[in-house]
């Protein structure tokens, strides 16, 4: 079965946000709800060396965004108790059917990239689908095709796997083992890898 899926470079992102926009405006989101966020993870510190007087520091910072990855385990899709969230056999992006989605926030729970998002006036569930409606037509995804550094690809996540190696393991997100996501970051030189114990995530 053919997998898309996300590559991300984060040496590339410097946190423009662009992506988040184009997002939002092409799906008619509103104040609150964004299918695709970028993470701005931050640590460390400056200190004084109280011998010799000198100022050091181990202060870092780097951008991810993500949205949701098509996961090739979703736990979307075993926690969802009605079948609306389904992975389609022809690209295997994960969708909701509307009309089975009964708001219920399941999906939510479970996924630990937090992806799945409530749309209160209609009470159901919305989330990235990859812009199916172009994808499907040979299109890209419009956060894709607005990143202006270049930084997000999109498609076969086997062909970006060959071209850009298998790692999806950058804190904070979680293992990959969880849900095995088809998605595959290129880390910049600061990026700690998951389950590392320090450093803030701020989600935009």
């Amino acid at each position: 079965m053919k997998q898309l899926g996300f590559f991300f470079d984060a040496r590339r992102c410097n946190g423009c946000k662009t992506c988040v926009v184009a997002c939002k405006d092409a799906h008619n989101l509103p104040v609150g709800r964004n299918f695709r966020h970028v993470l701005e993870v931050t640590d460390g510190k400056w200190s004084k060396d109280p011998k010799s007087g000198a100022w050091k520091q181990n202060v870092y910072a780097y951008y991810l965004s993500i949205a949701c990855n098509h996961c090739s385990d979703p736990a979307c899709v075993k926690a969802c108790p009605t079948g609306a969230h389904h992975k389609r056999t022809e690209d295997g992006l994960v969708v909701i059917d509307t009309e089975k989605c009964i708001g219920c926030g399941m999906c939510a729970k479970a996924c630990p990239y937090g992806s799945p998002v409530l749309d209160k006036a209609a009470m159901k569930m919305r989330k990235c689908d990859g812009c199916v409606a172009r994808t499907s037509k040979g299109g890209m995804p419009v956060c894709v095709e607005a990143c202006p550094e270049r930084a997000l690809e999109f498609g076969d996540i086997e062909e970006l796997r060959k071209k850009h190696g298998n790692n999806a393991a950058i804190a904070p997100l979680p293992d990959p083992a969880e849900t095995k996501p088809c998605l595959t970051i290129r880390p910049c030189a600061s990026a700690k890898p998951s389950g590392f114990k320090g450093g803030t995530a701020h989600r935009f």
